[in-house]
């Protein structure tokens, strides 16, 4: 066996399909978001704005949070030293899991490294704890629901997008004591829509189903105190499950589940991605919470993300650009090729100083290939300016050349 060769040609078939990534070397500029410096591959250094940042409120440069995480690393040190069960449990964790619990009206919250683990480890062992559970899982569920669907090991439907008729055609197959679940996003975040979230907790009552919600792309931007979709509807107390990330309009790192203190406990006794890894540094843990509880009360940041989103579709739209429908924060922006995607970030970044990055599959089907911009409060009327130009310069000069 080469192996070399082996890997040699894994990389080379995603090289020929034009979705070969490379890393931006940045260097995000304190205090000036969405600002930062990108190293070239010549070693050269320059400034860039940043449009496809998962911060969307900026809450990674915000004092109360950098302050936070500054006086935890002086108080506690670095890492946690532990999993959380053998002595990485530190007061910083129960607090955020507090905060946590608090702003989705639960009875607990349980941390974890990521959102794709928080939602990879809880699904998965779901799995094991309910004998013939069935799983409903939407079309464009984030790949880690699909693989912690896929490792429940337990019977599985994929339902078409949005589609609650079809879901209902799939629950009326099963027997009505069967144990269910049926797992959605609130804000699915390549096309920037919602999902039917009132309905599918209607079904989940008919059909004697537990229900579970992704809102990691909404968290600390919709809602009263920014709980997300579900509180912005009304419906936290109707979905038993949760999830959400920090690391996204939170601005720092981690995830967790929100639920009846006794589902929290099942999953943090049995879920392997919780039990056998090392809990997440009390400094994240200090600035997530931080974030948390900044964010319930700035209404005021969320009315401004949602301005901002509003205005850049518009003045896409008015450019004569192929910005997608949208009717949440995500600015999607059509390309259909994976190397014309390439082609066009590329010539933003090096010809204007404009960072975004391609979307190619298997993030998105082929031939759907697009941008993503995710502008937020902090993107000035002057930057607007600057990318709607450079957009059209582009466009001008690549999108209607032949792709090689």
């Amino acid at each position: 066996m080469d192996y070399a060769a082996a890997f040699k040609a894994s990389v080379a078939r995603v090289r020929a399909e034009g979705r070969y990534r490379v890393f931006a070397d940045l260097l995000r500029k304190k205090g000036e978001f969405p600002k930062a410096r990108y190293r070239a591959g010549d070693g050269s250094m320059r400034e860039v704005t940043v449009w496809c940042s998962n911060d969307y409120l900026g809450m990674g440069q915000s004092a109360c949070v950098t302050g936070a995480m500054k006086q935890a690393i002086d108080d506690v040190g670095a890492g946690s030293g532990g999993t959380r069960n053998i002595s990485g449990t530190t007061h910083y964790h129960v607090e955020l899991e507090r905060s946590l619990a608090d702003l989705h009206q639960k009875e607990a919250a349980l941390l974890f490294t990521s959102g794709y683990i928080a939602n990879q480890a809880t699904l998965a062992t779901l799995g094991k704890i309910l004998p013939g559970l069935i799983i409903y899982s939407d079309a464009l569920n984030h790949a880690s629901m699909i693989e912690g669907v896929r490792q429940a090991g337990c019977e599985k439907h994929v339902w078409r997008h949005n589609d609650v008729a079809h879901l209902e055609e799939l629950l009326k197959a099963a027997p009505l004591d069967a144990p269910k679940l049926i797992a959605l996003e609130s804000v699915y975040s390549m096309d920037g829509d919602i999902g039917p979230l009132e309905a599918v907790c209607d079904l989940a009552d008919k059909y004697n189903a537990m229900t579970y919600l992704d809102e990691v792309h909404a968290v600390g931007l919709y809602g009263m105190r920014g709980a997300g979709v579900a509180e912005r509807d009304g419906l936290m107390h109707r979905f038993d499950i949760i999830e959400g990330t920090l690391g996204k309009a939170f601005g720092v790192m981690g995830g967790y589940i929100a639920a009846d203190s006794v589902i929290c406990d099942a999953i943090r006794s049995r879920a392997p991605g919780f039990i056998f890894t090392t809990s997440l540094a009390p400094v994240l843990a200090a600035g997530a919470r931080a974030s948390v509880e900044y964010l319930k009360s700035a209404s005021h940041l969320r009315d401004a993300h949602q301005e901002r989103a509003a205005t850049l579709k518009a003045r896409m739209k008015a450019a004569g650009l192929p910005v997608m429908e949208s009717e949440t924060h995500i600015v999607p922006v059509h390309i259909g090729d994976p190397v014309l995607c390439k082609r066009i970030t590329d010539a933003l970044l090096d010809e204007h100083g404009i960072y975004v990055q391609p979307i190619n599959y298997p993030t998105v089907p082929k031939g759907t290939e697009r941008m993503r911009f995710t502008p937020s409060p902090l993107h000035t009327d002057e930057m607007f300016d600057q990318l709607i130009d450079a957009l059209q310069v582009v466009y001008a000069k690549y999108a209607n050349a032949k792709v090689a």
